[in-house]
Parts: structure tokens; C-alpha cells; sequence
């Protein structure tokens, strides 16, 4: 199958908000755009993408969506696939090997963040395509998405970042817009409340290093994107709460989950599930080794 950007559509308003962001993404990879519909074929259950009650269409809702796009975006190429199935199999299904998976999700006000759905959080853990989560906030369904705000991505630059980096600073060019990189560590628990000197010795020392980690880390980004204005910020902080102070006025903010294979299943991550929940802005959440 060719690589498409999808989006997850159940009739709700945030899975509406999210296929508006999809087009516009799709628009500017130049990529066919696909809306799933998953009908979900466990026995009594009906599950929202968004954790919201979905509103019913009417006869030709899908349809009436796929002219509206195409009205705004005459080159855009678009299918819809109605699919009965569990929703968070079909949708990591559906999103292998193609290029981003978008979904919505409701938010809980400017200083609550998101609400997830169950199927949302799956398939954010499952997910092997980079998924982004927008609210309903973030965007009107009734126009075309427009960017605002720079791109804040979150390192951890003690595991490999190399498609994180990738995907924030492709997004970031293709907008038009700069990128912010945060990286937040803690010191050593021996020396956390420690009164004498040897605590800001350390903390200088720490500092430093991390800071040139980052610096290095970004370096080939830098110049693969020489287009992409960045900041880099490396500082002691907890790397949850960091990100979401960040979110505030960004565009997206980007973090990554480490493919996990534990006998236990997927997991998001802390960090992760943090800024999921409490992020004012769209996320994007990029699986890597």
C-alpha cells in the first residue's frame, strides 16, 4: 500500500479537528490522505478514539467530509475505508508502514490538557508510525489548518533520537518555522539536598556535559534542516513538566517512545504519558529503537 497520512474519524468533533490537521500535513508531504472508520465488532461495546461521546452522522457524514476537503484542497487525494474490527488493532494495523497516524482527542480546558480515550492510549503505545494527537481546540474544522507556533521537541539524549530529530525538524521545515530542543536532567540522588559545595561542583560539571551531548546530537540535524532556526536548552528539571511549560504557544511538540518488545506489552512511558495528557498543543509521539 502506498505510504498515506491517516487519521482515525469516528463522527466525534475531535476526530473531525484531527482529519483537518491530517489534510493539511498531507497537503504538505504531498501524500494521499486516508480516513478510517473503524465500527467496533465487540459484542455491546462502542469505543471513541477521543474518550468523548461521539456524535451520530448523518446519512453521507463521510462523504459530506470527504467533499468539504477536497474542496479546500482541489490536489489532495482522498479515500475512506469503513472497517469493522476492534478499533486499536485495526488502526496500528492500518498505520504500519505509512507515513503518520493522527487522531483526536478532547481537551479539558487550558490548564487540564487532554483527555485520551482508552483506544487512543493503545494505539499510542502500539503505534509503529509516528501518531499525533490534536484536540479540538488546536484547529476548526470548518477551515483550512494553519500552523502557529514553533515546534518544541523533547531529548533524552541517553537513548537514540535520531528519528525524533528527523521528524521534528522535517515538520519544522515544510511550516516554516523554528524549532526549540529541551533536554532536562536531575542530578544524582547523592547529591540531591546535599548542603556543601560538592553539589554545585557537580551540577556545573553535569551541566556542561549535557550540554555538549546535545549539541552534538543536533549538530547533523543542523545541517541536513540549515533552513530550521533552533534554540537548544539543556537545564536541571523534571523532563515532564518541562515539555508541558513549553507547550504553551507551540505548534507541536514531539517526543518519542521507545519501541518496547516486554513480555508486559507496549507502554507509552512516563514522560510520554505525561505530556499527553497535560500538553496545550498537538503532539506527536515517534516510536524508535
Amino acid at each position: 500500500m502506498p505510504r498515506t497520512v491517516t487519521a482515525g474519524i469516528d463522527g466525534s468533533r475531535e476526530s473531525l479537528a484531527a482529519v483537518e490537521w491530517a489534510a493539511g500535513e498531507a497537503v504538505r508531504r504531498r501524500l494521499p490522505l486516508r480516513l478510517l472508520h473503524v465500527r467496533d465488532a465487540s459484542p455491546g461495546i462502542r469505543a471513541s478514539f477521543t474518550g468523548a461521546e461521539k456524535s451520530p452522522w448523518p446519512d453521507g457524514g463521510p462523504q459530506l467530509t470527504v467533499e468539504a476537503l477536497r474542496a479546500r484542497h482541489p490536489r489532495l487525494e482522498v479515500a475512506t475505508d469503513d472497517v469493522l474490527g476492534r478499533p486499536a488493532e485495526v488502526l496500528c494495523a492500518a498505520a504500519k508502514d505509512q507515513a503518520l497516524l493522527v487522531l483526536g482527542s478532547r481537551g479539558l480546558g487550558r490548564l487540564a490538557g487532554f483527555l485520551l480515550g482508552s483506544v487512543s492510549l493503545s494505539v499510542t503505545a502500539r503505534s509503529s508510525a509516528p501518531i499525533v494527537l490534536v484536540r479540538a481546540e488546536d484547529t476548526s474544522c470548518a477551515r483550512e489548518w494553519l500552523p502557529s507556533g514553533d515546534v518544541v521537541v523533547g531529548l533524552d539524549t541517553s537513548q537514540p533520537c535520531d528519528a525524533v530529530l528527523e521528524f521534528a525538524f522535517a515538520y519544522a521545515e515544510r511550516h516554516g518555522v523554528s524549532l526549540r530542543a529541551l533536554h532536562s536532567w536531575q542530578l544524582p540522588p547523592a547529591y540531591i539536598g546535599d548542603p556543601t559545595g560538592a553539589m554545585l561542583s557537580v551540577q556545573i560539571d553535569v551541566a556542561s556535559v549535557t550540554s555538549e551531548i546535545l549539541t552534538e546530537a543536533l549538530a547533523p540535524w543542523r545541517e541536513k534542516f540549515p533552513a530550521v532556526a533552533v534554540t537548544e536548552r539543556s537545564r536541571p528539571g523534571h523532563p515532564a513538566h518541562d515539555l508541558v511549560e513549553a507547550s504553551h504557544g507551540a505548534g507541536l511538540l514531539v517526543v518519542g517512545r521507545r519501541e518496547s518488545r516486554a513480555v508486559g506489552g507496549a507502554h507509552i512511558g512516563p514522560v510520554a504519558h505525561a505530556v499527553l495528557h497535560h500538553s496545550m498543543t498537538a503532539v506527536a509521539v515517534v516510536p524508535h529503537a
